[in-house]
């Protein structure tokens, strides 16, 4: 290794909701995936959690941007500066130097060739210069501990922000997969509609993602019931300060459309499997990642369902990132990896 030129190697998450970078098998960065930029010069001014702290805070000075949507870029400028930004927040070996940089990008199963070309495009700007990508249910599989190139199906959900990525895999690819834009933001929306209508408060997203965090939950009925959870804000109609309790009961029924929505979905790419790898989901169970996999009582709702055992991945939120950092190791062994 020259004492000019190194080679850094990363693994990125780029998540609708966060993302994620590991390095050496560590993860080193991990924030929400929210980019702070100057309306004076159109500057990154923050990334991250100093940038999710700047919603709707910023007046008309700063505007904060998620950049992807859905799963995908939505606006290529602010995710190349929220790339850079969170690559620059990873601890440096030499102060000097900048390395260059070999990624594995996370990318959802159902991306067009147009939109991974964009991320392609968007981490090369970034400063990559190897960029591989993977499909996200085969690094949340990986990070798992599933062996992918085996000649047996498995099942993997994995409940991101912005998509729900449904795929059978077996043999180092995936042989049927189902994307649907169903996933922890639509949550979020489903309880900021919920309060507002039901309790007549306004709530924004950081506060409906702390009550889903807490509260949220796929069943009325749970074994050991989160306690409930305290809402301060205004009221919609007077601007007058409420405080309001909420239940986990209410945020099952709240939440019903869109998590009946995922069980279609799971059904669909059932329909779609063939009878020798259904047979293997069935005796191994599906796996759920993501962090929607931590709604209360998704497992069993699912189970009880559809009649195959769901078991929720250790630490689902890392799962994708565990599995990418995993791939960036094996970049000549993977065949299944895009370049």
């Amino acid at each position: 290794m020259g004492l000019f030129s190194f080679t850094q190697e990363i693994a990125i998450d780029l998540g609708t909701a966060n993302t994620i970078i590991t390095c050496n098998d560590k993860i080193v960065v991990d924030e929400p995936s929210v980019v702070a930029i100057s309306m004076a010069d159109n500057k990154m001014v923050a990334v991250g959690r100093k940038a999710q702290q700047m919603i709707g805070r910023g007046g008309n000075m700063v505007r904060t941007v998620r950049p992807l949507k859905d799963g995908v870029i939505a606006d290529f400028y602010a995710c190349e500066m929220m790339i850079r930004g969170m690559i620059k927040l990873i601890p440096r070996q030499s102060k000097l130097f900048s390395p260059q940089l070999r990624m594995v990008v996370g990318i959802p199963s159902s991306s067009t060739e147009v939109e991974i070309r964009a991320v392609r495009d968007s981490s090369e700007h970034a400063g990559g210069r190897d960029v591989y990508m993977i499909f996200e249910p085969m690094a949340a599989a990986i990070g798992m501990g599933i062996d992918v190139e085996a000649a047996e199906g498995c099942m993997v959900v994995d409940i991101g922000g912005g998509t729900t990525e449904i795929a059978v895999i077996s043999l180092g690819g995936i042989v049927s997969n189902k994307s649907i834009k169903i996933a922890g933001d639509d949550f979020n929306a489903d309880i900021i509609e919920f309060m507002g209508r039901m309790h007549n408060l306004r709530i924004d997203e950081p506060t409906a993602e702390r009550i889903k965090m807490q509260v949220g939950s796929a069943l009325p009925e749970l074994d050991n019931p989160p306690e409930d959870f305290v809402v301060v804000g205004p009221n919609k109609v007077t601007a007058l300060p409420m405080t309001v309790p909420v239940s986990y009961q209410e945020i099952a029924h709240c939440l019903e459309k869109s998590v009946a929505k995922i069980e279609n979905a799971v059904l669909q790419a059932l329909e779609q499997t063939p009878p020798e790898l259904y047979a293997d989901i069935v005796k191994k169970g599906i796996f759920l990642a993501g962090g929607g996999a931590l709604l209360h009582g998704l497992a069993k709702r699912l189970t009880d369902k559809i009649q195959i055992q769901f078991h929720v991945a250790e630490d689902p939120l890392h799962c994708v990132a565990r599995g990418t950092g995993i791939a960036l190791k094996n970049v000549n062994n993977f065949n299944f990896l895009i370049r």
